[in-house]
């Protein structure tokens, strides 16, 4: 193992051979950390954190008590192939949480971006890729092979189905099941979620301009009460403005995807 002369490590917690342990980290009583992992500088783990597979933690994340991350995904099809968990830097996992590797048949990777929060008993499932400054609320989970953009708030007791898209600056409520994409900025709401609006609390925070506003109030609209399909809508959208916001939906709704689309009411 080579860990950092400058990292503080308790004496109750079990480094495995192969382990790097970078500049200014430290690891708590009881942690656990595999050999396969490493731990990029000022990575904290607070205590009783497990760490395995094939993992790697961004500086600046702090980790806390009883999460376990890298563990094998709770996919039946996973042999044991060496698969890969990528976290980025600066983010806060809280306590409980659990993100697994990826599988050979979803690309082998697990991914999440910089700056995000997952707060206490939230689960990132094998092969999800996350963004930058998600906050995952307590209990949540986003299953398999997801694709959740930046800006992202998925409420407390929410499920992701799999294969789900969740659109930059998207709201998903509390205790909603969601289980088809959500457009970029939209708001979802309800036990089986439903497209109910847009997030303009949060374009308001990020200080979007009134002018973009107003044209994704009017995008919502005709992707509501248009005529002929979802994505036929959507094409047209692209015709009616000049709203960087609202292209952004138009090529979400036209892009690849593994699911049907959560659709205004």
């Amino acid at each position: 193992m080579a860990v950092s002369e400058d990292a503080q490590v308790h004496s109750s917690a079990v480094i495995e051979v192969g382990a790097i342990v970078g500049e200014g980290c430290v690891v708590g009583p009881f942690c656990v950390i595999g050999a396969n992992v490493v731990l990029k500088e000022r990575v904290e783990l607070k205590s009783h954190v497990v760490v395995s597979g094939h993992t790697e933690i961004g500086s600046d994340t702090a980790v806390f008590s009883f999460s376990v991350i890298g563990e094998v995904p709770q996919d039946l099809k996973f042999k044991g192939e060496a698969t890969r968990l990528v976290i980025g830097e600066r983010n806060r996992i809280r306590e409980h949480v659990t993100m697994n590797l990826g599988t050979d048949g979803g690309g082998g990777l697990t991914r999440v971006g910089n700056d995000g929060l997952f707060m206490a008993g939230c689960h990132i499932a094998h092969d999800a890729q996350i963004g930058n400054r998600v906050i995952v609320v307590n209990s949540a989970a986003v299953a398999g092979h997801c694709v959740i953009e930046d800006d992202v708030i998925i409420g407390g007791l929410c499920g992701i189905h799999q294969f789900v898209r969740v659109g930059r600056g998207a709201i998903i409520g509390a205790v909603s099941m969601v289980t088809n994409d959500v457009i970029p900025y939209g708001l979802v709401q309800g036990p089986r979620g439903v497209l109910d609006g847009l997030n303009l609390v949060g374009l308001k925070r990020r200080g979007v301009a009134r002018s973009d506003i107003t044209a994704l109030r009017a995008a919502f609209q005709m992707l509501a009460q248009g005529e002929g399909a979802f994505q036929e809508r959507a094409k047209r959208l692209s015709e009616d403005t000049e709203s960087v916001y609202v292209h952004e939906i138009v090529e979400f709704v036209l892009g690849n995807t593994d699911r049907s689309f959560l659709t205004p009411g």
